[in-house]
């Protein structure tokens, strides 16, 4: 089935756009939530406004949320776990999570769908993708610990807002394992 996209559909294209669907995806999905329209001869000729509406639409929004993509880059969250002597966690920190924690640093409400990542089940330092816009996805620094140790803020940027931990509350448990 050829749909003409009138807005933009991740990981299929942009508004103004015509592509191939699989019947179900088209009919069930796109042309419901009104993403898409059958590609006619009479929707075809609608392309070329719709791509540009589409795409001043899409500066504006890019306009608006440069500055959260800015803050966003520089965010590194800290979060304790539990976890084995292998490095993998007992539990996840699941894209939820993050989200949550990025509320309380930042203040801005992400949907959990925003974020490309799979719930992490490692220690380590992770970088997980926030999806704003088609063209804005900044990346979040996230590190998961032990419970109970400091992270390792090694990675992470000087200056940048850390969350769960305070830089200055790390410091003081890095200076006290430093002195055993």
């Amino acid at each position: 089935m050829k749909v003409l996209l009138l807005k933009d559909v991740y990981k299929l294209g942009r508004a103004g756009d015509v592509k191939r669907v699989a019947d179900g995806y088209g009919r069930n999905f796109l042309i419901p939530q009104g993403l898409a329209v059958l590609a006619t001869p009479g929707a075809l000729k609608q392309a070329e406004s719709i791509r540009s509406k589409a795409a001043i639409v899409r500066q504006e929004a890019n306009q608006e949320l440069s500055g959260l993509s800015e803050k966003l880059d520089k965010l590194t969250l800290a979060f304790p776990a539990k976890a084995g002597e292998t490095g993998k966690l007992y539990g996840s920190i699941t894209p939820q999570m993050i989200s949550d924690a990025i509320k309380e640093k930042v203040g801005v409400e992400l949907n959990r769908r925003q974020l490309d990542s799979e719930p992490i089940r490692t220690l380590g330092t992770h970088k997980v993708h926030v999806r704003l816009t088609m063209d804005l996805v900044p990346v979040v620094s996230v590190i998961v610990h032990k419970e109970g140790e400091a992270p390792v803020l090694a990675e992470a940027e000087e200056g940048a807002p850390q969350g769960r931990v305070d830089a200055e509350e790390a410091a003081s448990e890095m200076t006290v394992l430093a002195e055993s």
